[in-house]
């Protein structure tokens, strides 16, 4: 290889790695090898792709995986470098078993309560929960610190793809956070998980505080529980 090829490949690698310095500021897609023009050994396809974790997250049964849609879905809109599907993925999804910790496969999936009513779940089957002192007109989230320590939010990286079930993908996004994260949202709405709850179906942090509770799929709040006390738990 030439050293003016070995320059103009470095470069190359460089403008690809500075794309995913920060949330608001990565790429949509991946430029190809042939686009490149670089040798097909380095081209990024060729790496095994990295898990995110085990799909065992608690010790408990982890829930029936739905069943393989007949059509593969499609891609119902981009947000810059995430893309959003018209529906379940038709392959197996991993999540990671952190909490604090995003993915780059993210599922949604609208489940049926009783006490509740309908509410959205990770690919984990893990309980949603949306915040009544964020924005959703602008999106914006306004907890953070030992606030998101409690209610860590569901983050997505780059390259991301989001496969909603239930949900209508166009109200399907993300906001970048204040550390410059990128948080899933729905209809504008950051949704988190809660740091006690240790099971799949879980709803530990449903009207906490009178704030919290389970998102529903339109990005709105579910019932509070009848009986449950509002004020004794985490803000």
């Amino acid at each position: 290889m030439t050293r003016s090829r070995s320059t103009y490949l470095v470069l190359c690698l460089s403008v690809l790695a500075g794309g995913l310095a920060a949330c608001g500021n990565r790429v949509e897609t991946t430029p190809t090898a042939q686009e490149l023009n670089l040798p097909i050994a380095l081209s990024p396809s060729a790496a095994p792709p990295a898990a995110d974790g085990p799909a065992d997250l608690t010790g408990a049964s982890v829930p029936a995986k739905k069943a393989t849609p007949k059509t593969a879905p499609t891609v119902a809109r981009t947000q810059r470098w995430v893309k959003i599907f018209s529906g379940p993925s038709a392959q197996d999804i991993t999540p990671n078993a952190d909490k604090k910790k995003g993915s780059k496969t993210v599922e949604l999936n609208a489940v049926d309560n009783e006490q509740i009513g309908t509410f959205v779940t990770d690919g984990a089957g893990r309980t949603l929960y949306r915040f009544d002192n964020d924005s959703g007109r602008p999106p914006k989230s306004n907890c953070n610190g030992s606030c998101a320590t409690a209610w860590p939010p569901l983050l997505i990286k780059s390259p991301g793809r989001i496969f909603p079930s239930g949900i209508d993908p166009k109200t399907v996004g993300y906001v970048e956070r204040a550390d410059h994260t990128c948080q899933v949202t729905i209809n504008g709405r950051p949704v988190y998980y809660f740091v006690a709850d240790n099971k799949p179906g879980e709803i530990n942090g449903q009207g906490v505080n009178g704030k919290w509770f389970a998102v529903g799929p339109d990005g709105g709040k579910t019932k509070a529980i009848p009986g449950f006390p509002l004020s004794n738990a985490v803000n």
